[in-house]
């Protein structure tokens, strides 16, 4: 999934140039670059398809340039996950309906390759064997706010100890209710990455959300071949925008979460950068670091350009962005704004900087 916008890393994020096609650590491959290369480990490159906005197009061909134009997919309009999901779904049972499928977004990082390739083929298995949707669960290892949790029982798969019953998702919560999700040591980190078969997750659209279901479903016939680009069109403009958490798995009664941990990070907002960047002594992350000096300053996240001089003066646990002639300058206490700060941008001026 190559499709969304990433607001809350505006301004370096874009609508005309999303965070999907960045290289925010500066090594040389993007995010969604990254991320095929991840699966190029697991299936073959004739198996990986890109679901993005029909605007980002030409993005994915220049940055992933071997991927036939075929496997990438061209969403007309933004209506969230669960259309996006049942497209690439039915697409696929089209060419083999009895695929199994993994659902990841494009712009995740993995530090634990090996463990993250052995989740997936485990995954990949359990729900070749079962009739089950399987999601992955990052086991927390602090109270974090900026993550949905997902809370499960003992019951396991028959043929999987290690594939546990979802028991109820939960949106990203307050910090004393994550430090209670913490503590029960029964909740997950929800990573976003999803594991079925063509069918089973073809029969849960059926299921709980029919009318897409029907939608995509009518277009059987057309998928891969010449046709199948109008009748998207179409069809879009009749989907409502949902989530595939909200669609489906928070009503399946056959939704299992695999427990893990792959060093995951949904690089949600500049914290998460920050998280994983690397810093000084003093807890500056700065990216690039050529021109920027810090002076009486730490823990700080710094991104601009490469020929702009910054200096900092006795600033602490700031955020400082600058891209596309805009500055951004935000405690890291309160990152969690920019999103709102982006609405307002919008609002004052229109989408020139947004």
């Amino acid at each position: 999934m190559a499709g969304g916008v990433g607001s809350r890393f505006w301004p370096v994020s874009r609508i005309e140039h999303p965070k999907q096609f960045i290289d925010f650590f500066g090594i040389g491959k993007t995010l969604i670059q990254s991320t095929y290369d991840r699966f190029l480990k697991i299936c073959p490159p004739e198996n990986i398809f890109i679901v993005t906005n029909e605007i980002y197009i030409d993005k994915v061909k220049s940055q992933l340039p071997d991927l036939p134009d075929n496997q990438i997919l061209a969403e007309p309009i933004m209506r969230n996950t669960a259309p996006c999901i049942a497209y690439g779904s039915m697409k696929i049972a089209e060419i083999n309906p009895d695929a199994t499928i993994v659902v990841a977004p494009s712009d995740h990082t993995i530090s634990n390759l090996d463990a993250f390739i052995a989740a997936i083929e485990q995954s990949l298995k359990a729900a070749k064997e079962n009739d089950c949707l399987i999601t992955l669960g990052i086991k927390p290892s602090r109270p974090d706010t900026g993550y949905g949790y997902i809370q499960y029982v003992e019951t396991t798969l028959p043929t999987d100890p290690q594939i546990n019953k979802v028991k109820i998702f939960t949106e990203k919560p307050n910090l004393e209710l994550a430090k209670s999700f913490l503590q029960s040591g029964d909740f997950l980190w929800n990573a976003g990455i999803f594991i079925w078969s063509a069918k089973a997750i073809n029969d849960a659209f059926s299921k709980h959300l029919p009318d897409m279901y029907d939608i995509f479903h009518l277009g059987a016939s057309l998928y891969n071949t010449p046709e199948e680009k109008a009748f998207i069109g179409n069809a879009y403009l009749q989907c409502t925008n949902i989530s595939i958490d909200f669609a489906i798995m928070e009503k399946a009664d056959n939704v299992y979460v695999l427990p893990t941990d792959f060093g995951w990070s949904d690089l949600g907002t500049w914290a998460s950068i920050y998280e994983m960047a690397e810093k000084d002594y003093v807890g500056n992350a700065v990216i690039p670091s050529e021109q920027v000096m810090m002076f009486n300053s730490s823990n700080c996240m710094v991104n601009v350009p490469e020929d702009k001089l910054v200096i900092l003066q006795g600033l602490h646990d700031y955020i400082v962005v600058e891209s596309n002639n805009t500055l951004l300058i935000c405690p890291r206490s309160e990152e969690q704004s920019v999103k709102q700060i982006v609405a307002d941008v919008k609002s004052n001026f229109g989408q020139k900087f947004i």
